[in-house]
């Protein structure tokens, strides 16, 4: 009795650990900022195929910033486009999105160590694709000509489980 029970811990251990390893992102990628800053007029572009039209997903914005950051928040415009078939993309949505990346005393609020830190933010919930090819395209929305502190941005697509 008391071997069964053993091997009944193991297979709950191994349930457990096999399911915290499933990834569901069916799309994650990062584009590297350059060194000199990101430029108001420089836009990210990140495209994916959807195959399963049936089940909902989430979307995510990935931010990686330097402690070097200047400020608290973070501003972002969003175009999302699908395409055509003539190989062209046709706008289907934008949005303005603004993150919080520190708070109030000036703590950053994303995971990370030393002078990165990682801040996902969703930007879609729930939401259902068609099985088609889609674009995200990501323009900083400060102020600044040339934003400095951002190292990284990314895009994660993930099916909601």
């Amino acid at each position: 009795m008391k071997k069964m029970r053993n091997y009944f811990i193991i297979g709950l251990i191994s349930i457990f650990y096999l399911s915290a390893c499933t990834n569901n992102d069916v799309f994650f990628q990062y584009k590297k900022i350059s060194s000199s800053g990101w430029s108001k007029d420089s836009a990210m572009f990140f495209d994916f195929s959807i195959s399963d039209s049936q089940i909902p997903y989430n979307v995510y914005v990935n931010i990686r910033n330097t402690s070097e950051y200047p400020y608290q928040n973070f501003w972002l415009f969003i175009k999302k486009s699908v395409a055509n078939p003539d190989s062209t993309f046709a706008v289907v949505a934008t949005d303005t999105v603004e993150c919080y990346l520190a708070d109030e005393r000036g703590k950053w609020l994303g995971s990370g160590a030393g002078a990165t830190y990682e801040m996902p933010l969703l930007i879609e919930q729930n939401t259902h694709f068609e099985q088609k090819t889609y674009r995200y395209e990501l323009v900083q929305g400060m102020r600044n000509d040339i934003l400095r502190g951002i190292n990284d941005i990314g895009l994660r697509v993930e099916k909601v489980e």
